[in-house]
Parts: structure tokens; C-alpha cells; sequence
């Protein structure tokens, strides 16, 4: 008899049973109501019991290319009603499960009923091998179909590349609460920098291209900014968030948007129970985002410190610390009383700490100190990143190891290979060892990766201190072209000076005479200038208005600084008097070790006896590097001259060899480069070996750059002369001098 074979598709879990072709579902028979989109859902859920099934492969598989804007809330609704018509629940779960960060899975098994067959006429026949073969083709073409798919989706999706930028934007506050303002947007900014495959455009490149775009600084990044920002930055994709309180609970929503084009890249959601928990899911979006974004598992998994113990649990004072941050870059307001805000808010608050710490309003005094040690005690409630940046900060700038600070940085550069502030800080400190060769590498590559008004800045000054004003000038007037020079006046200043170019000096100090956040920089380099061309008289007054103007800005500790290196000048010269007028300001008020060797040398230049003052000098900074292998061989040189022992002096100076060349205060002011090789110099005078001493003062004048109007190197032209008139050089003793009186 002829057989009729009727194939249907039948999915049984439970007491349910779901007929694919005919779109039904049934209870117990019963058939039960779905709406075509839930039904179309629980399918795909069906086909992978046990599985994981993305928001995206959902996407995919039953929204259309054109309704990603409406996607999230579609599927929220279509979960819901599939779960009101199964009696699920989505806190306690028996059938569909949520994973939040992930999507979801069906937790119950399955059966399928993929075939019935019946017979007419006299009997039923079942062939065995027809159904075995028609199984195989089914899997092969499901295995295709769903291979297709996954290839598709993709493709469709294209993930980003480690050589690609992100824009990050403002979160969307339909709340009415202003303490998710900023704050989102930070919280999110810091869950993604512990990414080492994504890279941020910095809150400083930003606000740069608001400048050119006629926005002012201070503007929300909604979504079109975002992506106008994202395209002039060469940037690929502009993250958009959203906040909104549906009842009593919180949903978040991330999405990334390629910026040229718009089209959806990965978007993903979270829901907050109440606002004690935003952080938390403001981590769970952040979290799913970089692996959507195509990092890959295991780095998602090990560079995944939760929100809250990488920041703060407060809302309060997390907003704090993000207007704190943009206040960095905005250049109107100090951000300094934001990150106390945070401080008071969260005393443990170690992100903060750090940042009081790193701000150039206090870097270098004693109240960054402070903050950058309270940091170091609090590392282990950072992300991995922020702990290397503050173990980095600490050795630099509290205990002055700078070999520990270097390989705290260099661990944090391999991790995090495309985050400018290990390559900044590893550029600073190479110079500072004078391995500028090294340094020169570092900020070319922070240039790349960020190109700001400082990573510029300190490229431009490692050009002078190799002696190439050429790359200098040409990087100054890309700075320029690019609208990145806002505080370039003192490099500017400085690279005139190098190139005797006197009306561009004074062009510069006319620039910013009565701006604070440069003024008392310049007058500090101005009065080192009158020094060096010998208008002693006035370089003692401009050291007296950059010490006043330090003040009023509330710099004391610069200030004193000033004070410091101003008496060393006047006991190069000779003038004791002065000196000890000087050294008697300077020591009046606090300071670090820049501002204590200052006063010290200054007072071994006046013949004073300060060996128990060196003593104690070496006890307060046991761990500094420029201290141990700098400052405390130069002045205990200096001593050893005072006695009449060179020999002792230029033993003593052998430690400083590796480093004498460096740069050992890190910061723009360029004092007090190369002494330890004028004090060989001296020392060499002294034991009248003119040929050892013509060769110091030569590396002197021969490191320009490096020495820039410091007077010891206006000084050297001098010294020269005396070394070669013990070597009977008449002639170049002669030049020397000569080369002293026209300056």
C-alpha cells in the first residue's frame, strides 16, 4: 500500500509542547496564546537547551538589520510575555534563565518529536534506513544553516582591531537625578581603561577637538557630538548610554556606534534593583561591552576589578572626582577642590588620592606627597592598572627610587601597551637618567597615541636635550597647527633661548606676563637668563616676582624653591653675601629635596661648613635616586673643595658618572642640570689638571640643550678658559674667555 509520511517539527519540555511549523503552543494539550515574537524567541531558545543564546544572536535571529534601535526594549517585552505565559519567573527560574552579562538559556531538557509517520491501508511500514538518512541530511543542514549564521552575524559585526580608538559619550539621565550626570560616564571610563586591548580618546583630546569644533568644553557628548568627535579624532566607534527608572528598578543601556556610518557595532543592558546597585551594573554593561567589542576572555576575566572597589561605592563621590577630571583639561576652574570633595566624601577613595597627588597645582610639594602615599596604602582597592600607575607615582615622586618607579611603569606599558601615561611617566624618567635616546622613544609613541599640549610638551624638550632644535621647532608648529600649544609659552621660551632668538623670548614673556598658571615659571626662567648674560641686579629681581608670583598662586613650595636656586646663582658668582640673604628665605619655609639641595649647595658655595646638614640630607632621602646619586656626590664634592682635597672630591663625584647627564628634577624648569660634572670640572681646576677639567666644561657647553641659561653654563666658557691656561693654550684660553665676555 502507499505510504503518506507527514513531517512536523515537535519540541516537548515539561508539560509543554511547542509545534514550530504551525506556531503553536500547548499545555497539556492546551493550546496557550503567544504573540508571534515571543514565539519566535522561545523557538531559538528550544533549538540550544542548555546553551547561552546573546541579546545579539537573538538580535539576529528575529529582529531585522533596520530595528536595532528598538531592540532592547522589544526583547525585554518578549521575554517578558514568554515567561508570563510559561508561569516562569525570571528570580526564580524554571525554564528560562538570565544571564546578565551575557543573554540567556533554556534550563530545562527538551525532547524532539522531529518525525510521525502513518500508515493507509492494511499496515504501517517504518523504513529505518530512509529516517536514519534523512536525520543525517537534516544535521548537516542545520549544521550549515547554523554555521551560515554564526558567519553572518560575524560579519555583520565587525569587532574592533587593537590599533582602534573609542569615543566615550555621556549617559542619556531620563531619571531626573543629576548624581548619574558625569558620573556614569566616568564610572564607565574607568571599568574600560582596565581593558588592555581598548584604548580611550583621553578627556584632553576631547575637549581639544571641542575647541576646534566652536563647542565649548564643557558641553554634554550626546550622541551626535560623540560621533562628530569620534570621526575628527580618527577614532572608530562612539559609545552611547542610557539610564532610566522604570518603576522602582534602574535600566542601563550601552551601545557602540561605528562613527562614520552609524550602524550599530554591540550594544548590551543591565537592570539595578535600586540605586545602591548602579555601579554594579554599571560593571555588568561595561564588562559585556569589551568582549562584545572583541577582547578577547582571558583578558576580560583577569583585568575585571568590580566598580565599586576600583573607585568608591558612592555615587557622590565618584561625581566629584569626574568633575575633578574634566576640570583637569578645562583650564576655568581648579580641580583641585573636586578631588578633595571626593576625598571627604570617600576617605578611601585611593583613585583620588592620586590624582590630588599628580595635579600641577601641588606635584612635587608636600600635600602631593601626602595624597600619593595615602594612594600607595590604599593599591589594593584599584584595578590592576590604576595600582601600577600609583606604585609608579609613589616611587617617583614620594621615595624618589626611580628604578623601582621604572619597573612599575614598564610592567604597566607591557599590559596596557596603547595607555599614554606609562609611556609619558617612562619618557620623564629616562631623561631624567639621561638616557634620552630611551626617553625620546617613549614620548614619540605618547605623542602617537595622545597627542596633547603635554605629551607635546615634553617631546619638544627631549629634542633640545639631544641637541635637535630642528625636530623641536618643526613639533612646535605641528603643536600649533594642531591647536594643542595653549601651554607651550616656557618650551617656547626655551627653545628660543637655544636658538638666540631673543625677540621670540621676549615675545613669550610678554604672553603670559599676569597669567598664574605660567607666570612665575617664566619670570623664573627670565631671571635665570639676566644671570647668564651677567645682569646679576636684575635676574635677583625677577627672582624676587616669580617667588612672589609662585606665592600668590599658592605655590609655596615653589616659591621657596626659586628663593633656593636663586642663592646658589649668587654663590656661583661669588657673591656670598647675596647668597646668604637668599639661603636664609629659602630655608624659612618647607620644601622637598630640590628645594633642600638647593639650599645646601648654595652654602657650600659660600664656604659655609655644612657637612651635618649633608648628613641629615642623606638620612631624609635614603631611597631617592637623584638624592643618593646626584645631589648628595655634588655637594659632598663641593665640601671636599672647600678643604683643599680634589682628590677626594672627584672620588666622591664617581658614583654620579651614570647620571650626571639626566635631568634630576623632572619638571620644566632646568636646574640643576650637569653640576656634577661643572663640580668635576672644579675639582679637576683645583688639581690643576687642565686637560681633565677643559674636557668637563666642554661636555658642558657641548649639552646645550641640557643646560639651556642656567648660569653654570654661561660659567663654563669661563672655566674653560682657566683649563686651558694650566694647559699653556694661550690661544684657546684666549677664545674661551672671549666667548665668556660676549654673552
Amino acid at each position: 500500500m502507499a505510504l503518506e509520511v507527514r513531517s512536523r517539527s515537535i519540541l516537548r519540555f515539561g508539560v509543554f509542547e511547542v509545534d514550530v511549523r504551525a506556531g503553536e503552543l500547548r499545555k497539556q494539550g492546551v493550546r496557550i496564546k503567544l504573540q508571534e515574537q515571543p514565539f519566535h524567541v522561545l523557538t531559538v531558545l528550544l533549538q540550544r537547551p542548555g546553551e547561552v543564546v546573546t541579546r545579539e544572536e537573538l538580535r539576529s535571529e528575529n529582529w531585522s538589520a533596520d530595528t536595532f534601535v528598538d531592540f532592547d526594549n522589544s526583547l525585554n517585552t518578549a521575554i517578558n510575555k514568554l515567561r508570563e505565559a510559561l508561569g516562569d519567573s525570571a528570580d526564580n527560574p524554571r525554564f528560562i534563565e538570565t544571564l546578565p552579562r551575557r543573554g540567556y538559556r533554556f534550563i530545562t531538557p527538551v525532547t524532539n518529536e522531529g518525525r510521525e509517520a502513518s500508515a493507509t491501508g492494511a499496515a504501517a511500514v517504518s523504513d529505518k534506513r530512509a529516517w536514519r538518512t534523512a536525520a543525517i541530511m537534516a544535521g548537516v543542514l542545520a549544521a550549515a544553516v547554523s554555521a551560515g549564521g554564526l558567519y553572518w552575524r560575524s560579519h555583520r559585526f565587525p569587532k574592533l582591531t587593537e590599533k582602534d580608538t573609542i569615543v566615550l559619550g555621556d549617559f542619556t539621565n531620563t531619571t531626573g537625578d543629576p548624581v548619574f550626570d558625569g558620573t556614569l560616564r566616568e564610572g564607565l571610563s574607568v571599568e574600560l581603561e582596565q581593558s588592555p586591548f581598548l584604548s580611550l580618546v583621553s578627556e584632553e583630546g576631547i575637549q581639544q577637538t571641542l575647541r576646534m569644533m566652536g563647542q565649548p568644553t564643557n558641553v554634554r557628548l550626546k550622541p551626535q557630538i560623540a560621533r562628530e568627535v569620534c570621526q575628527r579624532t580618527n577614532s572608530t566607534a562612539a559609545l552611547d548610554g542610557s539610564i532610566a527608572l522604570i518603576g522602582t528598578r534602574y535600566n542601563l543601556i550601552l551601545k557602540a556606534v561605528n562613527c562614520v556610518s552609524g550602524e550599530l557595532l554591540a550594544s548590551t543592558e543591565a537592570q539595578a534593583s535600586d540605586k545602591n546597585h548602579i555601579l554594579d551594573a554599571l560593571g555588568k554593561v561595561a564588562l559585556e561591552m569589551r568582549r562584545r567589542l572583541g577582547e578577547s576572555l582571558s583578558t576580560v576575566q583577569k583585568y575585571n576589578t568590580p566598580l565599586e572597589q576600583a573607585t568608591t561605592p558612592s555615587l557622590e563621590a565618584l561625581q566629584a572626582f569626574s568633575l575633578g577630571v574634566k576640570a583637569q583639561f578645562a583650564g576655568d576652574v581648579a580641580p583641585v577642590a573636586f578631588f578633595q570633595s571626593a576625598i571627604q566624601l570617600d576617605p578611601n577613595f585611593a583613585a583620588a588620592y592620586d590624582a590630588m597627588g599628580s595635579e600641577n597645582e601641588v606635584i612635587g610639594t608636600a600635600l602631593a606627597v601626602e595624597n600619593i602615599r595615602k594612594a600607595f596604602e590604599l593599591r589594593t582597592r584599584v584595578s590592576e592598572r590604576e595600582k601600577l600607575i600609583i606604585e609608579g607615582d609613589y616611587y617617583h615622586f614620594v621615595t624618589g627610587d626611580r628604578t623601582k618607579a621604572q619597573q612599575s611603569y614598564i610592567l604597566g606599558e607591557q599590559i596596557y601597551p596603547r595607555e599614554v601615561t606609562f609611556r609619558e611617566s617612562l619618557g620623564v624618567l629616562y631623561n631624567a637618567l639621561g638616557q634620552y635616546e630611551a626617553g625620546l622613544r617613549e614620548d614619540q609613541e605618547a605623542v602617537r597615541l595622545a597627542p596633547s599640549s603635554i605629551t607635546y610638551r615634553f617631546l619638544i624638550y627631549t629634542y633640545l636635550s639631544l641637541n635637535r632644535d630642528e625636530d623641536a621647532a618643526a613639533l612646535a608648529r605641528e603643536e600649533h597647527g594642531k591647536g594643542l600649544d595653549s601651554g607651550l609659552g616656557t618650551t617656547l621660551y626655551s627653545l628660543a633661548f637655544y636658538r638666540n632668538d631673543t625677540a621670540e623670548m621676549s615675545r613669550q614673556v610678554a604672553a603670559w606676563a599676569g597669567k598664574p598658571d605660567q607666570e612665575y615659571l617664566m619670570l623664573a626662567l627670565e631671571a635665570d637668563t639676566a644671570a647668564y648674560f651677567g645682569h646679576l641686579g636684575r635676574a635677583r629681581e625677577l627672582s624676587r616676582q616669580a617667588s612672589n608670583s609662585a606665592k600668590r598662586a599658592g605655590e609655596n613650595e615653589t616659591s621657596a624653591t626659586y628663593e633656593a636656586v636663586a642663592s646658589v646663582r649668587e654663590g656661583l658668582f661669588g657673591n656670598a653675601i647675596q647668597a646668604g640673604k637668599r639661603t636664609a628665605l629659602a630655608k624659612e619655609r618647607s620644601g622637598g629635596p630640590d628645594k633642600y639641595y638647593a639650599v645646601l649647595l648654595a652654602l657650600a658655595y659660600t664656604g659655609d661648613e655644612s657637612q651635618g646638614l649633608a648628613d641629615n640630607f642623606n638620612e631624609s632621602f635614603r631611597e631617592n635616586t637623584a638624592v643618593q646619586f646626584n645631589y648628595l656626590p655634588t655637594l659632598r664634592a663641593k665640601l671636599a673643595l672647600n678643604h683643599a682635597n680634589p682628590q677626594q672630591a672627584l672620588d666622591t663625584l664617581e658614583v654620579a658618572a651614570p647620571y650626571e647627564l639626566g635631568l634630576p628634577t623632572s619638571w620644566f624648569y632646568n636646574w640643576p642640570n650637569l653640576y656634577p660634572v661643572y663640580v668635576r670640572g672644579e675639582a679637576y681646576l683645583a688639581a690643576q689638571r687642565g686637560s681633565e677639567a677643559a674636557a668637563e666644561f666642554q661636555k658642558i657647553l657641548g649639552h646645550r640643550g641640557i643646560v639651556l641659561n642656567e648660569p653654570s653654563g654661561a660659567l663654563a666658557h669661563l672655566q674653560l678658559g682657566r683649563a686651558y691656561g694650566l694647559q699653556g693654550d694661550v690661544a684657546k684660553a684666549r677664545a674661551a674667555y672671549k666667548d665668556f665676555q660676549e654673552l
